[in-house]
């Protein structure tokens, strides 16, 4: 899923794209809306994160645009927090109107939501030759489907939804302790990461890097 930014501050957009990359979006971003026409006229995106005040215009109007030529959902992200300014995003179509600043775990619900409002939610993650099915469970690299675990399936999922990312054993631990109602000690984790990887076709442990005396890491 591909994410175009228009945002002039330098800091929010270095915090964005590291955020939404984590998330697994793919971001492209304009500190103008010269720029940003210019890629919506070239690419193809599947939501647009639209500040209001740029440097050649407003929001508002490239929003206009925006909803003139398609569908694509476009979130306001803006220190204008007046009701007036956010009835008149949501009139022109917008489908959320966040204020800065704002919480990231927040703004990731609120872009999810957005996307599946619009049918846009993708039903797979997406690693490299990785395909994770999030419908059926299984995985596919290259020609070859493998059904996983249920442990397995959340280690992967966890991973796959922030790739790059470092994880703790503690951190995995945490995450998939109630998926099966019982408790997962860390020699469980130990044997579950190694059968992954073997039905990854990752015996030498390539894909899912172990970092030693820290943790795991997809490798991207």
């Amino acid at each position: 899923m591909t994410i175009l930014l228009v945002e002039d501050n330098d800091a929010i957009v270095m915090g964005l794209e590291y955020l939404l990359t984590q998330e697994g979006y793919q971001v492209l971003t304009a500190n103008n809306i010269m720029r940003a026409e210019g890629i919506l006229n070239k690419e193809t995106c599947d939501l647009v994160l639209l500040d209001i005040a740029l440097p050649d215009g407003n929001g508002y109007d490239l929003c206009r645009k925006i909803k003139q030529k398609g569908e694509i959902p476009v979130i306001f992200l803006t220190a204008k927090e007046d009701e007036d300014d956010v009835v008149k995003g949501l009139d022109l179509g917008a489908e959320d109107y966040v204020i800065k600043p704002f919480r990231n775990r927040e703004l990731i619900s609120r872009i999810k939501g957005a996307l599946r409002r619009r049918g846009k939610e993708s039903k797979e993650l997406y690693c490299k030759d990785i395909i994770l099915d999030m419908d059926t469970c299984t995985v596919k690299r290259g020609e070859a489907t493998t059904v996983l675990t249920k442990l397995e399936y959340r280690i992967l999922y966890t991973m796959m939804s922030h790739p790059g990312k470092l994880f703790t054993r503690d951190e995995i631990l945490a995450d998939i302790w109630d998926m099966s109602g019982n408790f997962v000690n860390d020699n469980t984790l130990s044997v579950t990461m190694k059968r992954l990887r073997e039905k990854l076709g990752d015996t030498e442990g390539q894909i899912i890097k172990t970092v030693r005396g820290m943790g795991y890491r997809l490798n991207i």
